[in-house]
């Protein structure tokens, strides 16, 4: 589902005359549906550039990441914004959506976007908020104005709305009390149950023994300095 084959990453520091600095070089990560693989590393070692590049923010130096068929290197932004809507979900630490949204549709919009009708796609976002202790009586504001926590589990259940076939998790279970770790760690292994191929990032070591089938240390992919 997910194929990573020879792939490396460079940072042109512009403001520093042009330099160039390599970050990644060689990396090699093949994720099977229904297969959980965390990536490891110390800070810097290139975990986020290496998720960032499979979802499409940064641009490969080389190297080729293939998505259920689609060469996110080589594709086109129409075919990544397919990809998104269709295929690979991303769970970021942060919620970014438009003011004034109200967390019902924020949570529903992935289904909205690609045809589900509105209350089947609603009946699903009232379910993931219930299970991630949403209050209902939030559910009608925008989750601009929540707390961290609150903000956090919006996020979660945002990307878990929509069944992706691929999915990326950028430290799930952070800052989360005990109830809701447990609840994100199910919907973890609801989502490999049906298949879904999942990269994620998890400080996290209990989670990580739990819903991961392997870990990549990515630092043997970041080139050595002369």
């Amino acid at each position: 589902m997910i194929e990573i084959s020879n792939l490396s990453k460079t940072f042109t520091l512009h403001n520093q005359g042009g330099v160039v600095i390599p970050v990644m070089d060689g990396a090699e990560l093949t994720v099977a549906r229904g297969e959980c693989v965390a990536l490891t590393g110390a800070s810097g070692a290139g975990k986020s550039t290496l998720m960032r590049m499979v979802y499409g923010n940064y641009l490969a130096a080389s190297g080729h990441i293939l998505i259920d068929g689609l060469d996110v290197t080589q594709a086109e932004p129409r075919q990544i914004f397919e990809l998104r809507r269709h295929t690979l979900g991303y769970v970021s630490q942060f919620l970014r959506v438009v003011p004034r949204v109200p967390t019902l549709d924020v949570v529903a919009e992935p289904l909205l976007a690609i045809g589900v009708e509105t209350e089947t796609a609603r009946d699903r976002a009232r379910d993931l908020l219930t299970r991630l202790r949403i209050p209902e009586r939030l559910w009608s504001l925008s989750p601009t104005s929540f707390s961290g926590g609150e903000q956090q589990r919006v996020n979660i259940a945002r990307g878990f709305a929509h069944t992706y076939p691929a999915m990326l998790l950028d430290e799930p279970t952070a800052s989360l009390d005990a109830a809701n770790r447990e609840t994100v760690l199910g919907l973890i292994e609801e989502a490999k149950a049906r298949g879904a191929a999942i990269i994620g990032i998890f400080h996290d070591e209990a989670a990580r023994d739990r819903v991961c089938d392997r870990e990549i240390d990515v630092a043997i992919y970041t080139p050595k300095v002369a």
